[in-house]
Order: structure tokens, then C-alpha cells, then sequence
């Protein structure tokens, strides 16, 4: 018995040593990765917000192309979106997208439609920018995308200051209290990676029907 708990120690040093030789990305003056307490109930009370309607703006910088575009409507219902945009940079008119995960369904100004089971894939190559649609509706509401790695970093307050996954950097710049019965949701974030970057601002914001 004395040998197996030996070899279970040495198991356990090895297996520490090998994680604390995996290189992190060193934390951001005045942050933490630790969530504050009461953080869980937080989290799973926006995962429940499922349903919902905003308008805002949207800005997207990269080295080869760069625009911006006003939110008509964002409507999500569940894993449903329908997005709305008006952009000079995007044609004259109004740009459509719908979708869920792993289709989307993208009708330019010009009233061409594209289809899709990769959303992402098809958005750069309509519109030349690199958009995580998908992640965004998760990033939006102040929640890391299911299915990937991710860091969350809190400020000094135990407010969500960012989020790092799929290698953005997302960052809450200010948040307000739009719907009774949540917590404050993020009224602009800025999604770093790279040169890249796309900034959202929400202007309104309120819930649709029974959430799930």
C-alpha cells in the first residue's frame, strides 16, 4: 500500500508539473481569474435570458477591410437569430441574417441570399469580416461560448471585466441594467484578436416572451 500511494503522489506531481509548464497569458493590472461569490447563481440566470430583442451599433477594424453598421434588430429565440443591419459599407439598403447553430441564412442589399453551414465562413467571404456570430450571442450577454476553453477575468468589484476564448479577447467596457430581473448586461464590448477588432454598443435591450 505503501508503494501504490507513492506512485500515486509521483502521478499527481507530474501531472502539476506538466500543467504549470503550459504558458498563460499573464492577467491585466487589477484583474483575477477567480469569480467572485454568487457568481454561479449570476451566470445561470443570463443563461436562462434566451429570449430577447436589441438594437445598437456595430464596428468592425481588420487590416484589409473595416465598417460599421447600425443593429435594426437582433431577435434571438433560443438558438434562433434574425439580425437586421443598415450600412453604406455593406450596400445601400439592409443586410438580413438568420440562423442557428451551424446554418445561417445571409441576404445582401442587392438581394442576393447565401446559405451556409458554416456561419462564419460565409460571412467573410459576403462581407470580408471575420464575425463569430455565433460566439457573439453567448459573449454578448456577458457569457463564454459552450463547447470551448475560456478564462474569465473579474474586476476589483467581482464584476466580469473579460473573456478570452476561441483567441479573443473580450471585453466588457460598460454594462447597464436594461431588463428587471437580471443582472446588468453588457451595453459595449470590444472583441479583440489580433489586428482584428469588433465593438458593440446596445442602445436597447429587453426580453421576448417565457424564457427556457
Amino acid at each position: 500500500m505503501t508503494a501504490l500511494r507513492y506512485g500515486a503522489a509521483l502521478i499527481l506531481i507530474l501531472t502539476l508539473a506538466a500543467c504549470a509548464s503550459v504558458p498563460k497569458a499573464p492577467l491585466p493590472d487589477g484583474l483575477t481569474n477567480q469569480p467572485p461569490a454568487g457568481w454561479a447563481g449570476r451566470s445561470a440566470q443570463l443563461a436562462q435570458l434566451t429570449r430577447w430583442e436589441l438594437q445598437g451599433k456595430l464596428a468592425v477594424k481588420q487590416p484589409d477591410d473595416s465598417g460599421s453598421a447600425i443593429i435594426n434588430q437582433w431577435q434571438q429565440m433560443d438558438g434562433q437569430y434574425h439580425l437586421l443591419l443598415s450600412s453604406a459599407f455593406l450596400g445601400v439598403g439592409r443586410t438580413e441574417l438568420e440562423g442557428m447553430p451551424g446554418y445561417l441564412s445571409l441576404t445582401m442589399p442587392d438581394g442576393k441570399n447565401y446559405r451556409s453551414n458554416d456561419p462564419q465562413a460565409l460571412i467573410q467571404a459576403a462581407t470580408g469580416w471575420h464575425f463569430p456570430l455565433e460566439s457573439l450571442t453567448w459573449w454578448i450577454r456577458g457569457l463564454p461560448a459552450p463547447g470551448d476553453d475560456f478564462e474569465l477575468l473579474f474586476d476589483k468589484s467581482g464584476e466580469l471585466a473579460a473573456i478570452r476564448q476561441q483567441g479573443w479577447d473580450i471585453r466588457i467596457d460598460r454594462r447597464q441594467s436594461f431588463i428587471d430581473g437580471y443582472p446588468a448586461l453588457p451595453a459595449r464590448i470590444t472583441a479583440l484578436k489580433g489586428d482584428r477588432r469588433i465593438r458593440l454598443v446596445i442602445t436597447q435591450w429587453q426580453a421576448l416572451g417565457k424564457q427556457t
